[in-house]
């Protein structure tokens, strides 16, 4: 049983499981019916997305492209401190729990994982204890 982390909207492969969208907004332009047919998600769950303001720090930084070391190191360190908070850090060690009984997928729509909040989530997962694809 693993965690696969994931663009959403890539073809499924098999075995992946429930597909959770860790986004702010569902996609643009679909209608939500169609959001796990179109391979986006199967549930959205918005709590570990980052915060609006910190999403709007991102955008800032590059039109939401971190692409300098220290846009994203200041990018890490706010969405890491958003997920040591009571909630997200309790949905966190859940998942990694859960990664334990049964398959799931997570993700997000950025095409780069290595400056994502995606390539976090796996981080913080693996530091919980979670098997991570």
């Amino acid at each position: 049983m693993t965690v696969h982390i994931i663009r959403l909207g890539t073809p499924r492969e098999a075995g992946e499981g429930l597909r959770i969208g860790t986004v702010r907004r569902p996609p643009r332009g679909v209608p939500k019916t169609e959001f796990s047919s179109q391979d986006w998600y199967d549930v959205w769950y918005p709590n570990l997305a980052p915060s609006a303001e910190t999403m709007k720090f991102a955008q800032a930084a590059q039109k939401g492209e971190l692409g300098n070391d220290r846009d994203w190191a200041a990018f890490r360190k706010k969405y890491r401190s958003e997920m040591a908070e009571p909630d997200a850090n309790r949905s966190l060690d859940l998942l990694a729990a859960l990664s334990h009984q049964t398959n799931f997928t997570m993700g997000c729509y950025c095409a780069d994982e290595t400056r994502c909040h995606r390539s976090l989530l796996r981080e913080l997962l693996g530091e919980r204890g979670a098997k991570l694809a």
